[in-house]
């Protein structure tokens, strides 16, 4: 496997634009050397980009995914950063289970109102032709 990447590497192995490479650099994400204007991207980049992704299809935010990624860095290295990973999905778990209580709860009033309006147009068929 190759110890460096390009931007055109690393956007087609993960389906990203050039443009969400760079975002995700501004944001302090990931840090790719300088060849020139050339950005040279490394293992460790590489690395992040994944983790990265895997935290915005989780619906993690960017401050979120930072602070997992700095942890890695810190004191605790590996394990502080997975003991944090694990509290962040259980919080997301935890939301993403009220919002599905309440999309179902949504769902059953809307499924109650056609109901309703169903019968409505029925009864007002039945008027209009009686």
């Amino acid at each position: 496997m190759a110890e460096t990447f390009s931007m055109t590497q690393l956007a087609r192995e993960f389906d990203l634009t050039s443009r969400a490479i760079r975002y995700y650099e501004e944001e302090g994400l990931i840090a790719p050397s300088r060849r020139g204007r050339t950005r040279v991207f490394s293992l460790r980049d590489r690395t992040r980009l994944r983790l990265i992704l895997r935290g915005r299809r989780l619906g993690f935010s960017i401050a979120e995914i930072r602070e997992i990624l700095d942890l890695y860095d810190g004191r605790d290295g590996e394990r502080g950063q997975l003991v944090h990973f694990v509290r962040k999905i259980r919080e997301r778990r935890a939301s993403l289970e009220v919002q599905r209580r309440d999309i179902d709860a949504i769902l059953e009033e809307l499924d109650r109102q056609e109901a309703d309006c169903l019968d409505r147009l029925a009864e007002s068929g039945r008027s209009a032709n009686g």
